[in-house]
């Protein structure tokens, strides 16, 4: 054996301690509610950063406030027990390193009276030692440090505002910064007679015109912010319009910003009138964000704008009003208990879908460059923003569509967009990060970006020296607690070589993500191959809810014509990931998402609206699965292996799907089926084996057509080809799948055999598991260079020598891993749950 076999390393994850069995089986209900209804942390749900905050869920609360109590004994004593006061919200953090070992804590309510009501339930959890450890300081730390005069909302940028101005004329961006403050000047609403419909243009045109004066200290702009003011003094402000908190945010944010910035220019009665203003939004919204906004799993609007923007109004008023303060220490814990990414999600990925990070990227960067700056602590340690810039790359590559998964998938990246470079350029100038330097210096788009050129033209942060994609990239990534993988032949060019996206998440189903467990896109030179369908023109409109989030739109799995339900019950997991030289694998689990419908209030009223039910009819409903895991083999060149394990409690019709933007030249003969591709010069063939034979149909209409009336961003409706395989109804079944990529200038893949699962592709022997009354078992050999794959129970041969398993069920890869030839044995990586495991 190569480097002899005394030198294999094994890899064997959660033989013994994992909450998911290696069968795909398990207990819990979810991973992650979409509205806790337990406390957090507990005995079964380890931590994801150390200190872990502590969550109570509202329906405990109700309208009193709560006291936390911490400690590493479970007697409190006063000594060496953390004692939180009592505050109107459901969360505490304590703000320091958690020690290994064991943790108890407990929580009581406090009326408003200051009555305390009789201690909770002791919770115990443990705090591992592989944890990865944040702390941030506590909010006093943070408030002691904003400035008593002078700015600050962009406070973190006032030490290199001088050195800016003096230089302000010479930098690259100086005329483009002009013609957009040019806008703002030019904004006229003197004859409206309903301002407030334009507060969100007029805080766009705000910013614009912010950075102009801030830089050039010309009476002009200010003038021109202080106009955009005056006009909505003039009016008034019906609280209907507060329903949206989009517009609470931007209405916050242009009223503080302008009072901050241009003071002088305003009299002390509509400095007053201002301040009332921004109270007003203050006092609609704080029962709706205290209690609530901790509790929920990720509530993307909230996330997006309004965080941000109210921390920037309290940090203005804070000093002068009682209710902006409690605001301002509200938004720090919430952000350092559940930023950046929901408080779960570590991966640098963003959970929420690809596409919707780029609302998410002007927020994350200003809280921690705020935090950072107010409490001399570097927020962008933390995980999540370590690993951002190669989240950015890998799932949407430039010259590529993205990764493929949640709302505005099927966008093209002809270059990074906007605001995703400007947020790379910020972690290249602010991390040295490599990924992010290469990923935003391609086009330089980031110079366009109005929202971070405060940032680039004032900070005195500089780019890496160097602009190059590091050179040990690697060809594959998991990001494991998003549920998701990338596997990629040419991450400096993908219009070479293979693109593959697989996605089985913990969070389920939830705002901008879709019903796609166990779901993969193939890309191949530049050009989509298998992809998920559909438009996103209305956020759920019938197109919507049928074609696009239902799970029938994604290359995945039909249960009874029904597929998984909008809720992060509906989850799945990757729980399995090897990757060598020449094979990449993951294997993932939805053995979950076929549940049940959306218990969502919103998607309840969004299906009534639609004129639609969660019933069968409509492709949702309860299924009897108990079974669906999907193992994924890219064999490098031009290879991909599905083999899909089913089972269900009783007889079902299975319907295994793929779409194409091509239309398939189907052998039903041989359950073989042909897209060619001339514009990315190849064709891609897939072919189906399973024990029982399969109905195979395609159409190119959608269950439900996008409406072109929606399609204002100048989007081409074109009709996908969706494809289904359905077998006829039985409990359990089995499915190996076969794409190759052939060049059409080069020599084609050779596939021979297929009886019983077995087969070879040119050099690759291919031996999978039909018998649905026998183990599942898959084995990958190549004669040629020795590498062997092997899942399943029995050992296997590996160089002439005998590999006995550590346990029944794992994975075994022997490959050149990291240069190294080697042997890797997985079995499954369980999700860390957020909630009590339940019967």
């Amino acid at each position: 054996m190569k480097n002899n076999l005394q030198k294999i390393f094994v890899i064997v994850w959660g033989l013994c301690l994992s909450v998911m069995s290696v069968s795909g089986h398990s207990e819990q209900k979810c991973i992650h509610e979409n509205v806790r209804t337990v406390p957090y942390p507990q005995e079964k749900t380890p931590l994801y950063i150390n200190p872990s905050a502590l969550f109570v869920p509202y329906s405990l609360k109700g309208e009193d406030k709560l006291q936390f109590a911490l400690s590493s004994d479970a007697s409190f004593p006063v000594h060496s027990t953390f004692l939180s006061s009592p505050k109107p919200w459901c969360m505490y953090n304590p703000h320091r390193t958690l020690s290994p070992g064991a943790w108890f804590w407990k929580y009581r309510r406090v009326s408003r009276e200051g009555v305390c009501a009789e201690w909770s339930k002791v919770y115990r959890f443990v705090v591992g030692e592989d944890v990865p450890r944040f702390v941030t300081p506590p909010f006093q730390t943070f408030l002691s440090n904003i400035p008593e005069l002078g700015n600050r909302i962009y406070c973190y940028l006032s030490d290199s505002l001088a050195s800016a101005r003096k230089n302000v004329y010479a930098h690259p961006e100086f005329n483009d910064m002009i013609a957009q403050a040019r806008m703002g000047l030019a904004f006229n609403l003197s004859t409206d007679t309903d301002p407030y419909g334009k507060v969100s243009e007029m805080a766009e045109l705000s910013v614009r015109l912010h950075t102009a004066y801030l830089l050039l200290q010309r009476p002009v702009y200010a003038k021109k912010m202080v106009q955009y003011v005056r006009w909505l003094l003039k009016a008034r402000l019906d609280d209907k319009r507060l329903e949206n908190d989009f517009f609470a945010g931007d209405l916050a944010f242009l009223l503080a910003n302008t009072y901050e910035t241009c003071y002088t220019f305003f009299t002390p009665k509509e400095r007053d009138e201002i301040q009332r203003l921004v109270m007003q939004v203050f006092r609609v919204y704080r029962s709706r964000l205290f209690g609530h906004e901790e509790n929920h799993v990720f509530d993307n609007h909230f996330w997006q704008f309004p965080v941000r923007k109210f921390m920037q109004a309290a940090l203005v008023f804070y000093d002068k009003e009682p209710l902006a303060m409690e605001y301002l220490e509200y938004l720090y814990e919430v952000w350092t208990s559940k930023a950046p990414a929901s408080g779960f999600n570590r991966d640098g990925n963003w959970h929420n879908g690809t596409s919707y990070f780029s609302a998410n990227a002007v927020t994350l960067y200003y809280m921690a460059s705020l935090c950072s700056y107010l409490t001399k602590t570097d927020f962008m340690s933390h995980p999540w923003y370590q690993n951002a810039g190669k989240g950015l790359v890998y799932s949407w590559p430039p010259r590529s569509m993205s990764a493929g998964f949640g709302d505005g998938h099927e966008k093209t990246n002809d270059q990074p967009l906007r605001i995703r470079s400007g947020f790379a350029d910020f972690l290249a100038r602010e991390k040295q990060d490599a990924y992010a330097a290469w990923y935003s210096s391609i086009n330089q788009k980031y110079e366009t970006d109005y929202e971070f050129r405060l940032y680039r033209m004032v900070s005195g942060k500089f780019r890496p020296a160097s602009s190059s994609l590091p050179a040990n990239a690697p060809k594959a990534v998991w990001f494991q607690d998003t549920g998701e993988v990338i596997a990629i032949d040419s991450l400096a060019d993908c219009t070479r070589g293979m693109y593959l996206s697989f996605r089985s998440s913990p969070f389920g189903s939830g705002s901008h993500t879709h019903s796609n467990q166990n779901a993969f896109n193939l890309h191949y030179n530049g050009v989509p191959v298998y992809r998920s369908s559909g438009y996103y023109l209305n956020f759920s409109d019938r197109h919507n809810i049928l074609s696009y989030r239902h799970t029938r739109a994604h290359n995945t799995l039909l249960v009874d014509g029904i597929g998984q339900g909008f809720t992060t019950k509906a989850y799945g997991n990757v729980t399995r990931m090897l990757h060598g030289e020449h094979i990449t694998y993951c294997l993932g689990d939805a053995s979950h998402a076929y549940g049940g419908v959306s218990e969502y209030p919103m998607w309840q009223k969004n299906f009534e609206a639609a004129g639609l039910e969660q019933t069968p009819e409509y492709g949702f409903g309860k299924t009897p699965l108990t079974k669906y895991l999907r193992h994924i083999l890219v064999l490098r060149p031009g290879i991909v292996v599905i083999y899909d394990e089913m089972e269900a409690s009783r007889k079902v019709r299975w319907e295994w799907l793929l779409h194409s933007p091509v239309r398939f030249q189907i052998d039903a003969s041989s359950n073989t089926l042909v897209t060619p591709h001339p514009e990315g010069g190849f064709v891609s063939t897939a072919r189906l084996f399973a024990t029982e034979a399969c109905e195979i149909s395609q159409c190119n209409e959608f269950q439900a057509a996008p409406n072109p009336d929606l399609a204002i961003r100048g989007e081409t409706l074109e009709n996908y080809w969706h494809l289904t395989a359905s077998f006829s109804p039985r409990k359990a079944n089995r499915l190996l799948t076969i794409i190759t990529l052939d060049e059409e200038s080069g020599k084609s893949h050779v596939v021979s055999g297929g009886k019983d699962g077995k087969l070879t592709v040119d050099g690759w022997r291919i031996s999978a598991e039909l018998d649905v009354r026998k183990s599942a078992a898959l084995t990958v050999e190549n004669a040629a260079t020795g590498v062997v794959f092997s899942y399943g129970d029995k050992d296997c041969l590996i160089e002439g020598e005998t590999y006995h398993r550590k346990a029944k069920g794992t994975t075994v890869l022997y490959d050149r891993i990291n240069g190294v030839w080697k042997c890797e044995e997985v079995a499954d990586r369980p999700a860390l749950p957020t909630t009590c495991v339940e019967e």
